[in-house]
């Protein structure tokens, strides 16, 4: 079973050539193991203050004995590749051993464009290692590992792999690989090498995580069903549904680029001299609906809806009129039919995708 989840965690990764790992733990020690495998103590890495868990990736960073240029931002933007860009021009020595950034900030649900952090490296031509934290965008939002060139990806079970916590992955290229043989840090749970060797016979060097794993075989075959093509799709579709319908509720999401919205979370801000936790307290006890909470900066002002992994249509509008019904119980100021206009939304995209349908069931052979 293990050496098919293997193989078949690949495409989910869009890697041919990149090798992936399976820890028994959360993202968090998948961070950890990217970075044990890769660096050394001293070593200067450059990361985003795109959110709560860049930061806390940031502080993991410098507990570990690294030394982290560490941009900083409002949390409601996505780090700038021209910055990016600049810097690593700047860094003729090349001191900078890693670009490590979040490419979807669960907390904020800002995405960063990582194609575009390639582009930064590749034109500075700069050598660093390109690591990215997958955890909320891997089998969500498109995320192509090969094409764009990245060396290390982080990943968790409990998002678009529609798992509970509890399976961490690093999915490793040959650049990747090639600087875990001068990597210095110490290790030996996370130790890349110790995996790798058991793992080329179907086996862990330790206890693994088996129903997780059985339940990960599920989830890949599911996604294979739906096809990943059609799986960003819907995440596409849920986000602005959401995302039309916060605006017609009156409200502000945290992340202000439309083009970097996140399609697996939307993040939102209540009014001022609301509190978000007490929103979603109401929500909670009168329609037994989980919001997700403000995070770091954002904790009380701002909340989050989820709309990811194994997530439809009618659950999205269920959602939605659930927050729309504690806004008017929290007394929250807003403007009614937010859940309308989204339902709208999905219907009329319903309607686009089934008479693309029709055609091509009427279209003649050829």
């Amino acid at each position: 079973m293990t050496l098919g989840l293997l193989e078949d965690l690949k495409p989910v990764f869009q890697t041919a050539t990149g090798k992936v790992m399976i820890y028994p733990s959360s993202g968090t020690g998948a961070w950890e193991a990217a970075i044990v495998n890769t660096l050394a103590p001293g070593d200067k890495v450059l990361m985003f203050e795109t959110g709560q868990f860049a930061t806390l990736w940031k502080e993991m960073a410098v507990s570990l004995g690294l030394d982290v240029q560490f941009l900083p931002s409002d949390w409601r933007h996505a780090a700038d590749p021209a910055e990016v860009e600049s810097i690593l021009r700047e860094d003729r020595s090349h001191k900078i051993k890693a670009v490590m950034v979040v490419h979807n900030e669960t907390s904020s649900a800002v995405t960063n464009s990582i194609p575009a952090m390639r582009k930064a490296l590749d034109r500075a031509g700069h050598p660093a290692l390109l690591m990215v934290d997958t955890i909320s965008s891997l089998a969500s939002i498109d995320f192509r590992m090969d094409e764009w060139g990245v060396d290390v990806a982080v990943a968790g079970s409990q998002k678009g792999l529609m798992l509970p916590p509890g399976l961490g992955f690093n999915a490793v290229s040959e650049k990747g690989f090639a600087a875990a043989k001068s990597a210095r840090m110490p290790k030996s749970y996370w130790d890349w090498q110790a995996m790798q060797g058991q793992n080329k016979s179907g086996f862990f060097p330790y206890t693994p995580a088996t129903n997780l794993l059985y339940g990960l075989r599920e989830s890949l075959q599911m996604l294979r069903e739906e096809g990943l093509e059609n799986v960003f799709a819907r995440h596409i579709r849920h986000g602005e549904a959401t995302r039309r319908a916060v605006r017609a509720w009156g409200l502000e999401t945290v992340c202000v680029d439309p083009e970097r919205h996140s399609s697996s979370v939307t993040a939102v801000f209540l009014p001022a001299g609301h509190n978000a936790d007490e929103f979603r307290k109401v929500v909670l006890e009168n329609f037994n609906m989980s919001l997700g909470g403000g995070l770091g900066k954002l904790a009380g002002k701002a909340f989050r809806i989820g709309h990811l992994g194994d997530f439809n249509d009618l659950m999205l509008a269920g959602t939605l009129s659930g927050v729309e019904m504690g806004l008017a119980l929290a007394g929250v100021p807003h403007k009614v039919g937010g859940a309308a206009v989204a339902l709208e939304y999905l219907t009329s995209a319903a309607q686009g995708v089934h008479g693309q349908a029709m055609l091509e069931t009427a279209s003649p052979a050829r």
